[in-house]
């Protein structure tokens, strides 16, 4: 067999499909966050603008964040040394883990390497310690729940998005001694849009289901502490395992999940995804833990998160963009091919410096690739001026539709 033509066939057809990706060479500036060095190919520099970054709040340049991280390395050295199970399990890992379970109000929680492998670890080892059990997922769930569901190799059913009278016709026609679960996320980060939590509970205890929360896109963001949409909407303690990370609006890296202490140890005892892999660093513990205590105690930033996501999002419609329903602060703007949208990320990165990334299938469904984008506190009003003239001089110049009405 000719290996190499296969590969470079894979590759040539997301090249014909319009969406082969290319890494922007970005180097972030301490202290000046959104701003970085993009260097091209040719090996030439400018400084841009980021605007699709998910360090939601900047705390990967937080001061406190940083100190916590270099005196940990200081004491500690780089790396854990080691597995969980084998010397690398540090005090910061246990302080951490207090931390999260303190965020969620639950008795215990458990560190991943990151979210997406605490998703997949806990769903498929959710199936080993609960034999039979069913789990019905939302559509939209985000790619590592599908792999946890499926590598589960349990039963499963999928409803349709945030349809929870879908939900209930599939958990009415279950077996009713068998054991189930309800996975679905709060913020869902490519459309925004948020899912009733309590209804969605409810559903789940009137058919005696666990629920498991993804709230990967709102924990830092939402809630007084930053507890998430649960903690938000009143319903923190309702959830059975609630997941989350760490390189978002914590701005370091990592997941973890947090519930019931007996759970948590039946996912620690089962799961490869924890069990065979070292353990984080421990100057990225020590910066996570800082991270949450630090925005525990400061709700003024995730207020001034919400008016940025906003204020955007009026100056988008202003300009007759066509910016998608949000109820989040995530700022999704629609384009609808996916040569067009790369194309116009392209100039805004090369004419504009403006960098955001082309949402384009898998990620989102065909037809409805899209920009992506992510204001923080530290994106001025100057820059979104900057942005918004970018956007709308594209849109004509690229012959792009604007809501609804042909270009």
């Amino acid at each position: 067999m000719d290996y190499k033509s296969a590969f470079r066939a894979a590759v040539d057809q997301v090249r014909d499909e319009g969406r082969y990706r290319v890494f922007a060479d970005l180097k972030r500036h301490r202290g000046d966050f959104p701003v970085a060095t993009w260097t091209r190919q040719d090996g030439t520099t400018r400084d841009v603008t980021v605007w699709c970054s998910n360090d939601y709040l900047g705390q990967g340049q937080n001061p406190v964040v940083l100190a916590a991280m270099h005196e940990a390395i200081d004491s500690a050295g780089s790396g854990s040394g080691g597995t969980r199970n084998i010397s690398g399990t540090t005090r910061y890992h246990v302080e951490l883990e207090a931390e999260l379970a303190d965020l969620h109000g639950k008795e215990a929680s458990l560190l991943f390497t990151s979210g997406y492998v605490a998703n997949e670890a806990a769903l498929s080892t959710l199936y080993k310690v609960l034999p039979g059990l069913i789990i019905f997922s939302d559509a939209l769930n985000h790619a590592s729940m599908i792999a946890g569901i499926r590598n589960g190799g349990g039963a499963r059913h999928i409803f349709r998005h945030n349809d929870l009278e879908h939900l209930e016709s599939l958990l009415a026609a279950a077996p009713v001694d068998a054991p189930k679960l309800v996975a679905f996320e709060s913020v869902y980060s490519m459309d925004g849009d948020i899912a009733d939590l309590a209804a969605t509970i409810a559903l789940a205890r009137k058919y005696g289901a666990l629920t498991y929360l993804d709230e990967v896109h709102a924990v830092g963001l939402y809630g007084p502490r930053g507890g998430g949409v649960a903690e938000r909407d009143g319903v923190m303690a309702d959830i059975d395992i609630i997941e989350g990370t760490l390189g978002k609006a914590y701005g370091v890296m990592g997941g973890y999940i947090a519930g019931d202490a007996d759970l948590i140890d039946a996912i620690r005892s089962h799961a490869s995804g924890f069990i065979f892999t070292t353990s984080l660093p421990p100057a990225l513990a020590a910066g996570a833990s800082a991270s949450i205590r630090w925005l525990k105690d400061h709700d003024e930033v995730r207020q001034q998160h919400q008016e940025r996501a906003a204020a955007l999002k009026a100056r988008f419609k202003a300009a007759g963009l066509p910016v998608m329903p949000s109820a989040s602060h995530i700022v999704p703007v629609l384009v609808g091919n996916p040569v067009h949208c790369k194309l116009i990320s392209d100039l805004l990165l090369s004419d504009h410096g403006v960098y955001v990334q082309p949402i384009n299938y898998p990620t989102v469904p065909r037809g409805t690739e899209r920009l992506r984008f992510t204001p923080t506190p530290f994106h001025t009003d100057e820059m979104m001026e900057h942005l918004v003239t970018a956007m709308n001089d594209l849109w004509t110049r690229c012959n792009v539709k604007r809501h609804g009405v042909a270009a």
